[in-house]
């Protein structure tokens, strides 16, 4: 494994760091009281990856498996319990715990712990996440066919349940 080649040919630096206080309030907010804080999207990274702060509430919650063509997904748990599937078993998640699956990894994650949680999740490369969150919050599709197309353009595979 080596560098990728340099994106940046300047010799004296640039000021273009980002700075997000700690009280912004929530991009994204679910009816379950769920959040998402949009840290770093892929458009602010220039597609490099996507980083998002997950809030979740009490009130059990979660995708089921599914899986993505396109991007890797990461998870780090910030406080509280968060069950992660890895493809073969759940995981009771704890604060510092880190899970990484590449493209094409099964995963879930679900809060059934009774008391809130928080997590970050790392998207690579720095896919529009934002739009499928954002279509998640009152998802009323006309049809099982506009549903399915959105989870398509949204690299969103689901398993069958069983």
């Amino acid at each position: 494994m080596s560098y990728p080649e340099p994106r940046y040919l300047g010799e004296g630096g640039e000021l273009s760091a980002t700075y997000r206080e700690a009280g912004h309030e929530p991009e994204v907010t679910y009816r379950t009281g769920n959040t998402v804080h949009y840290l770093a999207t892929g458009a602010s990274t220039n597609g490099q990856f996507g980083l998002y702060r997950w809030e979740m509430g009490p009130t059990p919650s979660g995708p089921e498996p599914h899986f993505h063509r396109s991007i890797s997904e990461s998870f780090f748990v910030l406080s509280g319990t968060i069950r992660i599937y890895d493809g073969r078993r759940w995981i009771d998640a704890r604060p510092g715990d880190f899970i990484h699956v590449p493209e094409g990894g099964v995963h879930a994650f679900r809060n059934e712990s009774g008391a809130p949680a928080s997590m970050l999740i790392h998207f690579a490369p720095g896919a529009p996440r934002e739009g499928y969150f954002e279509g998640l919050v009152d998802p009323s599709w006309p049809s099982d066919e506009e549903r399915a197309a959105f989870y398509v353009r949204h690299d969103t595979f689901w398993l069958p349940a069983g």
